[in-house]
């Protein structure tokens, strides 16, 4: 089984594979190791990753990224209209109650939910993965940030199962690095005396910070705090507005108005910024920003922290809030690591350590691919294929849960809600509430405080409704047990409902040998026996009917079925334009000697009708097996032609390899070394005679060869020849190779025989052996 993990980023996502070596971040089909998150639509197919990126600037409109962000959220979601609207060139539109898009797609307008672009994108993701393991890829970990709720971790494992991937855990981002971390560490500490790490993330779009406690073999989240609209991207667009207004004065163009424009600005904004985190100062160009102005600009380190300082003032506030959350004092840290790419620009890295109290900043962990490892670390220990160190990773929630029911009707004193798993509850648990209840009855679970929420998620959870509960005897109220879980992935669910009914039975008393005659007996002791009763229950929430899932997975596999056709056909063409130009090249360069006349006017002519045609409406756009059956046609003659002129240096090689052999076995045959001396003279001859005839039938055959013309089929083939030579080492070799007889020695009469020495030699002494022990269990 394949081990992978997946860092699922805003701007690129990262594969990590186990090995029996170690953790390797893969690349990609162009060999990065950063696959951009983005999908692409076509007239033709779509695009996704690198592909995407390549047309991102001239097909922009139907270009999707934020993939990561969208997910789960609803189109009048106040962070998607306010914020994440303004990253996203493409159309947004609601899908199902969900944010979707609507691009162009084979010459139609079609719509896509963000689910369904997200299998998209996790479906190239599982494809890079299967090529460089050469496996197909099934069983994954995907890394979430903390701040993910539970319509959103529902909606990822609806987009993996679209894309035929098993996600054995949704691991927290901050988790993962955690993990990354620890678990290669051979110095940690007792788990009375504890390390305390902050791990602070600040990557493209968020700032996420963890505390966590290290001791042997395990890691406990001790606090978490996330600033979900900080980042990267944020730095970037402080950038853009300040050059947009700069560029109206100086140029008197307004960038704002046209998307093209800011798109190109923004690429420029970034390059910038990645300047002046190792410079102090930086020339901005941005070419044909908008009608066919060349803008350009500078800017120096200090002008470009002044523009970010309200950004920066908000690095602080969560770092605080996890430490102040964990318990422990600034001084109680010992040690802060930095990772994600934003980190590296000197501003942020001075507020995240004034934040910890002044303390340095560690930087022992790969900044772009700590969280991929971690994930893949996290999946090779989910995996039975895989022996990974004894580890445990204690993980806590971020958002408290909560129950809420309606009243009974004849108990209006009754509470309607329950707290059922605080912030920082851990992570799995299991909890049984119990209720006293008539008849049927309904419960929700919801966030207990809405306002720590990215945006504007709808609070609620899920619903659960047990019915036909069981009516007691007596006419009391049943207690009706509901279990529900915060599972593995973070996400809160109900997970069964039932009754118990007590039975006591009496058990026979143990008889006593010493009680006296006449005796009462003793009483009969009573066991209880408890008996569980299932009560049926519905539970809803938001994960997609299995229906729902079914059909976007058909829906996946055509659109991927009909993407590798076209690739394919596009391949197909290309090898036909590929053959065209290059045979014509050489029928005049390297093969001119190997080709006859009548040949050559006729393969150039079939050449140009082929350059004719594929340039033509027709072969522009035409089928696969059309593009084959004309690159075939072409390859009658040219195939003989080039067949000609490799056989004239791969026949030279054969026979020099041939008469190599040949003198060799007629050495050995002819010899009068000692180690053939025990071969029989017949079958020496017979080798002799082997070699000879070969020998004759290769300097035959080599004469007509010479006497033949180039540009002729040859009469004698380097396969011909091989052949010739397997014939002869499978002839002589067992003639050659065959070992002397033993030689067994006469005793003499005054000498035991050795198994009579054997007999009255003294045993040896036994000796002390270690003894291995096997549990067969």
């Amino acid at each position: 089984m394949a081990v992978v993990g997946i860092d699922f980023g805003t701007l690129h996502s990262k594969i990590g594979v186990a090995r029996h070596r170690g953790i390797d971040i893969i690349t990609n089909e162009v060999s990065n190791r950063a696959t951009p998150s983005l999908v692409a639509f076509g007239p033709k197919q779509r695009f996704i990753g690198e592909s995407a990126k390549t047309q991102e600037t001239s097909n922009f409109k139907n270009t999707v990224g934020s993939l990561k962000r969208c997910l789960g959220r609803t189109l009048n979601d106040a962070q998607i209209q306010d914020y994440e609207k303004k990253f996203i060139n493409a159309k947004l539109l609601d899908v199902n109650g969900s944010v979707g898009t609507e691009v162009n797609f084979l010459g139609e307008r079609v719509q896509f939910s963000y689910t369904q672009l997200v299998a998209m994108y996790l479906g190239k993701l599982r494809d890079i993965a299967a090529a460089e393991l050469k496996a197909n890829v099934s069983d994954v970990v995907i890394s979430v940030p903390g701040w993910y709720t539970d319509v959103q971790r529902r909606a990822l494992l609806d987009a993996a199962a679209i894309a035929n991937l098993n996600v054995l855990r949704l691991i927290n981002d901050t988790t993962a690095t955690a993990l990354g971390y620890g678990i290669t560490k051979s110095d940690l500490p007792e788990p009375e005396n504890p390390r305390h790490v902050v791990f602070v993330d600040c990557g493209h779009a968020e700032l996420s910070v963890s505390v966590i406690a290290f001791a042997k073999g395990q890691l406990t989240v001790k606090a978490t705090a996330y600033e979900n609209n900080l980042g990267g991207r944020d730095i970037d667009w402080a950038l853009v507005k300040h050059f947009s207004e700069e560029f109206t004065t100086k140029y008197k163009i307004d960038v704002l108005a046209h998307p093209k424009a800011v798109f190109r600005l923004t690429a420029g904004c970034e390059k910038l910024k990645k300047i002046l985190s190792a410079n102090s100062e930086a020339n901005l160009s941005v070419e044909s920003i908008m009608t066919d102005v060349d803008a350009s600009s500078k800017l120096n380190r200090e002008q470009f922290e002044e523009l970010i300082a309200p950004l920066l003032e908000r690095i602080k506030a969560p770092i605080e809030r996890a430490i102040r959350d964990s318990g422990l004092s600034p001084e109680q840290i010992d040690a802060v690591e930095l990772v994600g790419g934003t980190t590296r620009v000197p501003a942020v890295k001075q507020k995240i350590s004034e934040a910890c109290g002044g303390r340095a900043l560690s930087y022992t962990l790969n900044q772009d691919e700590a969280v991929a490892r971690g994930a893949t670390f996290a999946c090779a220990m989910l995996s039975p294929t895989f022996r990974v160190r004894d580890f445990s990773i204690h993980d806590v929630n971020h958002f408290p849960i909560k129950v809420q029911w309606e009243h009974v009707p004849d108990d209006q004193d009754e509470d309607t809600e329950l707290l059922v798993f605080p912030q920082g509850n851990s992570i799995p648990s299991t909890k049984v509430l119990s209720f006293y209840r008539k008849e049927a009855f309904t419960i929700s679970s919801v966030y207990a405080d809405p306002q720590l929420l990215p945006g504007s998620i709808n609070p609620w959870i899920s619903n659960f409704t047990a019915k036909d509960v069981p009516v007691q005897a007596n006419g009391d109220p049943a207690v009706v047990k509901v279990k529900t879980r915060l599972n593995l992935h973070g996400i809160m669910s109900f997970e069964g409902a039932y009754t118990e009914e007590v039975e006591e039975k009496e058990e026979p008393a143990p008889m006593d040998v010493d009680q006296p005659e006449g005796a009462p007996p003793a009483p009969p002791k009573k066991k209880k026996i408890i008996r569980k009763k299932d009560v049926p229950f519905v539970a809803t929430n938001t994960s997609l009917q299995k229906e729902v899932v079914e059909s976007y997975r058909e829906k996946e596999l055509q659109i991927y079925e009909s993407d590798k056709l076209v690739i394919d056909t596009e391949e197909r063409k290309n090898a036909l334009e590929e053959y065209i130009y290059d045979m014509r090249s050489k029928v005049e360069d390297r093969y001119a000697a190997y080709i006859q006349s009548e040949e050559k006017s006729k393969l150039l002519a079939g050449l140009q009708d082929a350059e004719d045609w594929l340039y033509s409406d027709e072969g522009e756009e035409n089928t696969k097996s059309v593009y084959v059956a004309r690159l075939d046609s072409l390859k009658v003659i040219g195939d003989r032609v080039v067949f000609r002129y490799r056989e004239q240096d791969e026949r030279t090689r054969a026979v020099a390899q041939l008469r190599e052999t040949l003198n060799n076995y007629m050495s050995q045959a002819t010899s009068s070394d000692d180690k053939y001396s025990h071969i029989d003279e017949k079958d020496k001859q017979a080798v002799v005679e082997k070699v000879a005839t070969v020998q004759k039938w290769l300097e035959d055959q080599t004469i007509k060869q010479f006497e033949r013309a180039k540009n002729v089929d040859p009469i004698l083939t380097s396969a011909e020849v091989s052949k010739k030579r397997d014939e002869v080492i499978y002839f002589a070799t067992p003639i050659l190779t065959k070992p002397k007889p033993k030689v067994v020695p006469t005793p003499s009469s005054g000498t035991p025989k050795p198994e009579e020495q054997q007999k009255e030699s003294p045993p040896p002494e036994k000796k002390d052996e270690p003894v291995q022990e096997m549990d067969v269990d």
